[in-house]
């Protein structure tokens, strides 16, 4: 039999169970031709700030449904804190921030009022939150930057002051790990290396795990660890050489050699365990697939 989170992160060394585990994960969508994710293994370590990049429609969505247990019907293995997703869930260990649709905006209620949602996410409506609840709130409002903002209506905020807003709900419910879907969209460059800053502030205050999925390249390259690209599946680079035009192409199937520009920023792309730790004299993409198809077959996919 396989090895549970826990037992996995001990072997690892690591101190706990793992943040997020996938193993192995495939989805396909009842009446698709093809699998919106193959094969898909990636392991999240508590507090590690994960960046998912990939296309629209490589699946990126797809796989945090499914971390969050919001979609069934997957094969392989999830586990969330050692819990399956909808434990977790339930549990109030994992938050999400969605992909911002424009309904937000339309919610007649203050800042303050929707972040309280998140903290008394447990109450009955009819009771209101309570003192702690209500020290939550105040707490998750400052950690962001909108303590400022408590009072304005949603509907008057920026792009940039929503996003702190909504991210400020989802820790008010103090949860251990916190994903957010393409969560730049509608922010300027500026923006988004606040965001970067923002995201560095919430683990460090709070040890929040955050994994954050976007087909923006310098809005995951901000705020991130480490990067995993995913294209339905997801593909792994263990060069220093990080996040390469190569590796970039692979995954989005053009050149995007000028949208690059990391160099010096110490983001990698790379294995978790089928290359070893960041690669020991490179070699590009070739060397990486060489190590990662010897490692897990033609069909892995471990990040």
């Amino acid at each position: 039999m396989g090895q549970t989170a826990a037992s996995a992160a001990k072997t690892r060394g690591e101190s706990g169970p793992l943040a997020i585990l996938c193993e192995g994960v495939s989805f396909t969508y009842p009446g698709a031709d093809a699998p919106a994710l193959e094969n898909v293994t990636l392991r999240v370590p508590t507090g590690e700030r994960l960046g998912i990049l990939g296309p629209n429609g490589g699946g990126k969505s797809t796989l945090l449904s499914l971390i969050l247990g919001l979609q069934g019907g997957h094969t392989g293995r999830i586990e969330v804190l050692g819990m399956s997703p909808g434990r977790a869930r339930a549990a109030g260990t994992i938050a999400y921030v969605a992909q911002r649709t424009g309904l937000e905006r339309a919610m007649p209620l203050s800042v303050r009022q929707a972040v309280t949602l998140g903290a008394a996410w447990r109450e009955p409506p009819w009771r209101g939150a309570g003192a702690e609840a209500r020290a939550r709130v105040e707490a998750a409002l400052d950690l962001v930057g909108a303590g400022a903002l408590a009072e304005r209506p949603i509907g008057k905020l920026s792009g940039g002051e929503l996003q702190r807003a909504l991210i400020a709900r989802a820790l008010a419910a103090r949860p251990r790990i916190l994903l957010l879907d393409e969560p730049a969209v509608g922010i300027d460059v500026a923006g988004q290396r606040l965001l970067a800053e923002l995201l560095e502030r919430i683990r460090a205050g709070m040890g929040v795990t955050t994994v954050v999925v976007s087909h923006d390249l310098r809005a995951i390259a901000a705020g991130s660890d480490r990067v995993a690209c995913l294209a339905r599946r997801l593909h792994s680079h263990v060069s220093p050489a990080g996040l390469t035009p190569q590796v970039l192409a692979e995954v989005f199937s053009h050149d995007v050699a000028g949208l690059v520009g990391l160099e010096g920023r110490g983001v990698h792309v790379h294995a978790h365990e089928a290359g070893g730790a960041g690669g020991t004299g490179g070699g590009g993409c070739a060397q990486c697939h060489d190590d990662a198809d010897g490692a897990r077959g033609p069909e892995g996919g471990a990040v």
